[in-house]
């Protein structure tokens, strides 16, 4: 009985694929490693509001620094306190739409990281025609942006969930946008952590407990969750 069963497995392994099982354990290609940082040495500009610019703290502060520096990357910062995507500032001291910035930056990129609308939000409001307008304006954004870059990740990062009027169409309307153009979109609004509507919140991770911009330690509080979005694209 046991002879009949070793020469069952031998005729079973006689009809096994061998040529199959060379390719199979074949060394990965060079090129490949499952470990190799994609941010490692590359160049990331990073476009937008305060948000972008910090405010009245340090550049060095902010979480997309952080990032750029763990990661070895050059660093653009092309930040600008009251800056928006759709509307000309100007008159109040924040310069020019943020499409028309675009076209001023002659840096070439590996990565694009545009951050803004908050300022969108607080002039939109509630007005119709405001929203069509900066709906507009992010069509020409994404056009101008993928025009320029194209080559580049490129990736837009929401405003935090701020209880007040426009921010919520502003932000449904970026992610609307994006996703069109399949721009990923990283959701400070609902999977940041960050509980811009919580006074104690705002008094300990934001500066002068405002509604806008993080301290140190708010900023902290996301850049590991920042670092693994822009990892993944």
């Amino acid at each position: 009985m046991k002879s009949s069963y070793t020469l069952l497995s031998l005729a079973l392994l006689a009809l096994l694929p061998f040529g199959n099982l060379k390719s199979q354990t074949t060394a990965p290609s060079a090129q490949y490693s499952p470990t190799a940082d994609p941010l490692e040495n590359k160049t990331i500009l990073v476009f937008g509001d305060s948000y972008v610019a910090n405010h009245r703290d340090s550049i060095e502060h902010t979480w997309h620094y952080k990032v750029a520096k763990r990661h070895s990357m050059r660093y653009i910062n092309a930040g600008r306190n009251g800056s928006s995507i759709a509307f000309d500032r100007t008159r109040d001291g924040f310069g020019p739409s943020m499409l028309t910035r675009l076209m001023q930056i002659n840096e070439p990129a590996d990565y694009v990281v545009v951050i803004a609308g908050h300022n969108d939000a607080g002039l939109v409001k509630n007005n119709t025609d405001s929203l069509k307008i900066f709906r507009y304006a992010m069509y020409q954004l994404c056009d101008a942006l993928l025009d320029k870059y194209p080559a580049a990740r490129i990736c837009f990062v929401t405003p935090w969930n701020v209880d007040r009027a426009g921010f919520r169409p502003v932000i449904d309307t970026i992610v609307d946008v994006c996703g069109e153009y399949s721009i990923p979109v990283l959701r400070a609004d609902t999977e940041s952590g960050i509980h811009v509507r919580n006074e104690a919140f705002r008094q300990r991770f934001f500066q002068n407990a405002d509604t806008a911009h993080l301290n140190n330690d708010g900023h902290n509080l996301i850049v590991n969750w920042a670092e693994r979005f822009l990892m993944g694209l």
